[in-house]
């Protein structure tokens, strides 16, 4: 018997027997002619879907391997060993089997190589960007500068056309593009297209001066300073009564910046924020007088859908893949508030807002009011975005250990003092995503609402489950209808397995403001279009390849063409392939819909590329990323972020 359905009977409490035509308790409910085993399902991507065998012979198989899932998600045993690695001992039958351990959490030690890692002899940027007139480095220098000997040991192309050069005309990374034929003339030289030359349509970029002057702490941080001060003397800043918090209202603020807003200077190294601020009309003044909280720009998004910020996948491509299925309103990547005050880049990056995101907002993450108020000043006076949301909800013991995420809700009086002093010195609205509480059966939210209200959040996100039950339930969404009460007036959107359309509608009528949709897209980006069209959606495997392809070229236009760029966009997509394989075709279902805590047994699916993407190892999800993006590099090895991602 596969260790998938052991596990499937363990969890049942029993032994019986389980036919093809059997419906197990968290299996996916496919149709029997689609259903295999193990091995005929690996054999038949092996014959690269030469011919289907036959799966009559297994079908009233009596120990269950005809409904056999995958196998058990990384088991370690007690006695320390791999499930695939089993000793002679433990093979052997045993009197009191004991139940294996699920695999949680992260692969904290997983083989990890960085992008730039691959390309050996990088060429110096300094001939790359071909404007430089010397090397930035001078003798220090560690790149090649002979072009020739970087081109003997450049891999081949990876195909024709170059995403930048045929969107923006014209491609910046020149030589070390992976599609450099596409672009490079018959001396090597780099060609423009002027009539396609256009600027980068990403906002919210890193500049170089702001990014020194954070190095080497140069920024004041007047208003935040001055709303410590208060809320260190017990004069607490923002709104005290319910009536002063702002209410979802008409659209004519969600997207527009009042004309002081435009007039505002970027922070430079002659300029910085304490000084007054240069602009192109009437002195203002804004830095004496404040904007009470009714002046703010309010957020309307009564109704809309709602992509949750996540983590590693919930990149700016993902994002635009979201967007064109529907998705209304997005949010970046929960970024580290100290690592934004430090200006590291990489943090910087995933508060990057492409044009197309016309609702759009940042998550920070902290544990301390002085760090929170005062990224909060900086992101008002720098980035372009319609509100700013606190992640009280990140479960992760990294982020908990330190007194954030879920931490902040037992940390009353520190919560208060943050929402209070980003509040007071925030132009745009302030959000707040929470779960129910820490503790599986000590649900907190219903108190913390009222309260969060009265502090000047003007909108809520509830995930219904707690720290302690990550996603080892179904969401609570009687919970969350309780809760919706007592958030009022405030508006109250749920969050928690919602993969189809039917789940959207429940969620809607617990009188939720609307729905945050989070693994969901990632199973299925296009549910954003079943919700809105009320139907569903039996895509074909070439449609979902397109999408597939679709992301590739995002990640190449936003991360780069050239190696580093090239990998890093096949990382993302391998992270997304770990969560797209879980994703069960329409017409292969016996009951429609697929429910999110329900686990796809072996199946073959109506073509090769369907069957394909149905895997569950990693090796074939490299498959896949090779067909959009060449073959992997030399000892190139991939592991999913997450333990329950992969079945090994």
């Amino acid at each position: 018997m596969a260790e998938g359905a052991a596990e499937a009977v363990a969890e049942r409490g029993g032994g019986s027997d389980s036919g093809a035509g059997t419906l197990e308790r968290g299996v996916a409910p496919i149709k029997s002619q689609y259903l295999t085993t193990k091995e005929q399902f690996h054999e038949f991507l092996e014959a690269r879907g030469q011919e289907k065998p036959s799966l009559e012979t297994k079908a009233g198989d009596p120990g269950g391997c005809g409904l056999a899932g995958p196998e058990a998600k990384r088991i370690r045993l007690e006695d320390g060993h791999i499930g695939d690695g089993q000793t002679d001992e433990a093979a052997e039958p045993r009197e009191q089997p004991q139940a294996p351990k699920r695999a949680r959490g992260q692969n904290k030690g997983r083989p990890h190589m960085k992008p730039n890692h691959y390309d050996k002899n990088r060429l110096c940027p300094s001939l790359v960007q071909e404007s430089a007139a010397k090397c930035f480095f001078g003798d220090r220098c560690r790149f090649l500068h002979d072009v020739g000997r970087y081109l003997e040991t450049k891999p081949a192309d990876l195909g024709p056309c170059c995403v930048l050069f045929e969107t923006y005309g014209r491609c910046p990374y020149g030589v070390t593009c992976r599609f450099a034929g596409a672009h490079l003339g018959p001396e090597g030289q780099n060609l423009v297209q002027e009539k396609v030359v256009q600027a980068p349509r990403v906002r919210n970029s890193l500049d170089r001066a702001l990014q020194q002057q954070l190095r080497k702490r140069k920024i004041h941080f007047e208003h935040a300073e001055q709303a410590l001060r208060q809320l260190g003397k017990g004069r607490l800043p923002g709104p005290t009564l319910p009536a002063t918090v702002p209410e979802v209202t008409g659209a004519e603020g969600a997207l527009g910046q009042d004309n002081c807003e435009a007039q505002q200077a970027p922070w430079g190294p002659g300029t910085p924020p304490s000084s007054p601020k240069q602009t192109c009309g009437p002195l203002t003044d804004e830095d004496v007088v404040r904007l009470r909280p009714c002046e703010k720009r309010r957020l309307d998004i009564s109704g809309k859908l709602y992509l949750a910020p996540l983590t590693t996948c919930g990149n700016l491509p993902f994002r635009r893949i979201c967007k064109r299925f529907g998705a209304d309103v997005t949010c970046g990547e929960m970024a580290i508030c100290t690592n934004l005050l430090q200006g590291q880049t990489s943090e910087w990056a995933l508060l990057k807002r492409h044009q197309c995101e016309d609702i759009f907002g940042v998550q920070l993450e902290g544990a301390f009011p002085d760090t929170m108020t005062k990224c909060a000043e900086l992101l008002n006076r720098t980035i372009e975005v319609d509100f700013v949301d606190i992640n009280v909800g990140c479960p992760i013991d990294l982020v908990y250990k330190k007194g954030g995420g879920c931490a902040l809700m037992n940390r009353s009086a520190k919560f208060q003092q943050i929402v209070r002093g980003m509040n007071q010195v925030l132009d745009m609205p302030l959000t707040v995503k929470i779960r129910t509480g820490v503790q599986e059966r000590v649900n907190l939210a219903h108190q913390l609402l009222p309260e969060l209200r009265d502090w000047g959040a003007a909108l809520a996100t509830l995930h219904g489950r707690s720290r302690e039950q990550r996603y080892t339930k179904l969401a609570d969404w009687q919970y969350i209808e309780q809760c919706v009460t007592a958030a009022s007036p405030m508006p109250l959107f749920g969050n928690g397995d919602i993969l189809s359309y039917e789940d959207a509608n429940r969620a809607m009528q617990t009188g939720v403001a609307g729905v945050m949709i989070a693994r969901g897209a990632l199973l299925k980006p296009w549910l954003f279009t079943e919700i809105k069209e009320q139907r569903h959606w039996d895509i074909s495997s070439s449609e979902r390849l397109d999408i597939l392809r679709d992301f590739t070229h995002y990640g190449l236009e936003h991360w780069g063409s050239d190696t580093q760029g090239v990998e890093k966009t096949r990382r993302f997509l391998l992270e997304w392939l770990s969560f797209l394989c879980r994703y069960v075709p329409v017409g292969l279902l016996e009951r429609l819909p697929q429910r999110i805590n329900e686990r796809p047994p072996y199946y073959l699916g109506r073509d090769y590329l369907e069957t394909l993407m149905a895997s569950q190892q990693a090796a074939d999800w490299i498959r896949i990323s090779e067909m959009l993006l060449g073959p992997v590099p030399p000892n190139f090895v991939f592991l999913p972020k997450h333990k329950a991602n992969a079945y090994k």
